[in-house]
């Protein structure tokens, strides 16, 4: 997990819709930046719906909301069709922006060693500087968390 006080790493990634999108595009607002392991599960699904449901009190702190995994843009668009999402969700395939972010990690599923991405929240500021930053978040507990820390 990358440290706060730091300059995030800017990227350049589709969404859901295959539309790039690079965090500089974001500068002058507050962006909430989680990485989450795969669409459609259970947590992922109720971390990414929590955030939709308080999208437009983000929007009202002058925030975004970015979701990252290393599913496809095709994956995003069925996940986010699905569930009504209103947030971006963007594409890191070949996990660029997952390893820039160190939250690729080893992990114990079942006893087996296996790698993949922790679940883990960023909130970077107007400049693009980390402020918070938290990993092996709660997918249900983190949207509020988050929203709670804008101010």
């Amino acid at each position: 997990m990358l440290e706060t006080g730091i300059k995030a790493p800017d990227f350049t990634l589709p969404d859901q819709d295959g539309v790039m999108h690079s965090l500089s595009d974001y500068r002058g607002k507050k962006v909430i930046l989680y990485f989450y392991p795969k669409d459609s599960t259970p947590g992922c699904t109720a971390q990414a719906c929590g955030f939709s449901e308080r999208y437009p009190l983000f929007t009202e702190k002058n925030a975004v909301v970015l979701g990252i995994s290393k599913d496809s843009v095709a994956s995003h668009r069925k996940f986010a069709d699905k569930y009504g999402l209103i947030f971006t969700l963007l594409s890191d395939t070949e996990k660029k922006v997952i390893e820039a972010y160190d939250v690729w990690k080893e992990k114990n599923m079942y006893g087996k060693q296996t790698f993949g991405v922790v679940r883990t929240t960023y909130l970077i500021d107007e400049e693009g500087i980390i402020v918070k930053a938290r990993d092996k978040v709660k997918a249900k507990e983190d949207p509020e968390f988050m929203l709670e820390n804008l101010d």
